[in-house]
């Protein structure tokens, strides 16, 4: 018992210091590597593609934005005129994982990836099956 409690207090020390990356490098087109904890529009794999995202006219990287933040525990990490970065933290390790949003035409380029681990037991999948319900609700998709 009390090794256990030791190895959950390290890995609480240590999740705590995952901290935001402000000078990360602009990934959104790029697929994802071989770790199942990404997921991309821009991916063809079957186990990290992502059905395309087509905008409505008249979509802005400003409502867009409003929409992911609405996701919860999330903070804008990055903003231009066509891309955000912005950063999700899980609850109890505050692991953080990174949805970059790259608007191309009327293509809403899509990719969310954790930062550690292996797998994320599906997380950012469902995330961005989460953001793509709320884009269509919000007639932006």
């Amino acid at each position: 018992m009390r090794k256990l409690l030791t190895l959950l207090t390290a890995l609480f020390i240590v999740s705590g210091c995952t901290n935001g990356d402000q000078t990360m490098q602009d990934r959104s087109t790029q697929p994802c590597a071989n770790n199942p904890n990404c997921v991309s529009t821009q991916d063809s794999r079957e186990k990290f593609s992502l059905a395309p995202f087509t905008l409505q006219s008249g979509a802005t990287i400003e409502a867009i934005e409003t929409v992911a933040l609405s996701l919860g525990r999330a903070e804008t990490a990055t903003k231009q005129s066509d891309y955000l970065r912005i950063e999700f933290t899980s609850k109890v390790f505050r692991f953080v994982d990174d949805l970059e949003l790259r608007i191309e035409g009327n293509n809403l380029i899509v990719r969310s990836e954790s930062r550690t681990g292996r797998s994320d037991f599906g997380v950012n999948r469902k995330r961005v099956d989460a953001l793509r319900k709320a884009l269509k609700d919000a007639n932006l998709i």
